[in-house]
Formats: C-alpha cells, structure tokens, sequence
C-alpha cells in the first residue's frame, strides 16, 4: 500500500542485496540500522495471536516512508542518543553552551573562593 517495504527472503536479500550497499551481510546489523533511524518492524496480529515470522516477509515502516513522497524522506534522521553531546538541533546545543558557560563561571568562583580561604588558613596557621 505504500506505507511500508517488505523484505520478502531474509536470507537472500542478506546474501545478495546487503553487501551491495554495506560492508556487511548481516541482517540484524540492517535492522538495527533501521532501527536507529526510526523504522519499525510491523507485527502482524493473526487472530490476537502473534505471528512469527520466521521465514516470512519482514515487513518495515516509518511515518516519513510513504510511496510518491519523496519530500518526506528527508525527515527520515539518524535518532541521537541522549547520552550523546551533539543533537540536531542548533537551538538545544544553544542552551546547552549557555549552561555550561554558567558552570565555568560557578566554578572559577568557587575556585577563587577557595584559594582565598587557603590563604587565610594558612596565614592563620
């Protein structure tokens, strides 16, 4: 229907389709690829039972992969993980160096502050 692409024989397309545009043949690396790009593995339900899909079609789909609308794709971004220091968006990196500007200043404060007291001690001492 469009809204999905499926992979029809796992391990022919690992086989002769991966290594064409991976270095790799390995299915599970391209579904975590998949994956961290926001594309879904669609579960089919067959009854209220799950369907395993072991030597089935696979079948995978993304809000922004619809046929005909290729305007969309390039919604389709690699997900930064939170844990990770750059995101794409300029404005969160923003806020980002403000805070940290704000801990450098805290810091140097403190360190001042400390030095000052150091001084003290040891005039006392």
């Amino acid at each position: 229907n469009g809204q999905s692409f499926l992979v029809l024989d796992e391990q022919r397309f690992a086989k002769e389709i991966l290594p064409k545009y991976f270095k790799h043949n390995n299915m599970a690396s391209f579904v975590r690829q998949l994956n961290m790009y926001g594309f879904r593995k669609v579960v089919h339900v067959d009854s209220g039972i799950v369907k395993l899909e072991r030597d089935g079609p696979v079948e995978f789909q993304h809000p922004y992969f619809k046929q005909g609308r290729e305007d969309l794709l390039e919604h389709i971004k690699r997900k930064v993980s939170e844990n990770s220091v750059s995101s794409s968006r300029p404005e969160e990196n923003k806020i980002r160096q403000e805070d940290l500007s704000k801990i450098i200043s805290s810091a140097q404060k403190v360190q001042i502050k400390q030095e000052t007291i150091e001084s003290r001690l040891s005039a006392l001492k």
